[in-house]
C-alpha cells in the first residue's frame, strides 16, 4: 500500500485512539497489558491492519487476538466518535512480532557463540603482539 500524508496522519490517530480506547473502555482482562504499535490504513480508508504487542508466548497471543475479536464492535463504535472520517474503518488485529524478533536479537548479541569469540580472542591478541614488536 502506498503511504500519503493522509493516511501517515490516519494511521497516527488511529493508533492513539485505539491505544485510548483499550486502556480506558475495554476491561477484558485478556488485553491487560496489550500495547498498539502501529496502523495501517488502506488507501480508501475502508480498512485498518492494527498490530499490536503483548509479554508472553503464543498462546498469550492468541487470548489478545480473541479478546480483541470479542471487543471489536465496541471498540469501532468508540472510534467512530473519536475520530473525524466520513466511514469508520473496519479493523484488522495482527500481532506485531518485531519487538519479540528485537529482543531475541538483543538476547543472542549478549552471548555470541563460542567460535566467534575464540576468533575474536585470537585477532586481538595477535594485534597486541604486532604492536609490542613494532614500539
Amino acid at each position: 500500500m502506498k503511504e500519503t500524508s493522509r493516511t501517515r496522519k490516519m494511521n497516527e490517530s488511529l493508533r492513539e485512539a485505539i491505544a485510548l480506547i483499550l486502556l480506558d473502555a475495554v476491561s477484558d482482562p485478556r488485553l491487560d497489558f496489550v500495547t498498539v504499535t502501529g496502523v495501517r490504513v488502506s488507501p480508501d480508508m475502508a480498512v485498518a491492519n492494527v498490530y499490536v504487542t503483548a509479554h508472553g508466548d503464543a498462546t498469550r497471543y492468541q487470548e489478545v487476538l480473541a479478546g480483541l475479536e470479542s471487543a471489536k464492535g465496541r471498540i469501532r463504535g468508540i472510534l467512530g466518535g473519536k475520530i473525524t472520517t466520513r466511514v469508520t474503518p473496519e479493523l484488522r488485529f495482527f500481532i506485531d512480532d518485531s519487538v519479540d524478533a528485537g529482543m531475541r536479537i538483543a538476547e543472542a548479541l549478549k552471548s555470541p557463540p563460542a567460535s566467534l569469540m575464540a576468533e575474536h580472542q585470537s585477532s586481538a591478541a595477535s594485534e597486541s603482539s604486532e604492536s609490542d614488536t613494532s614500539g
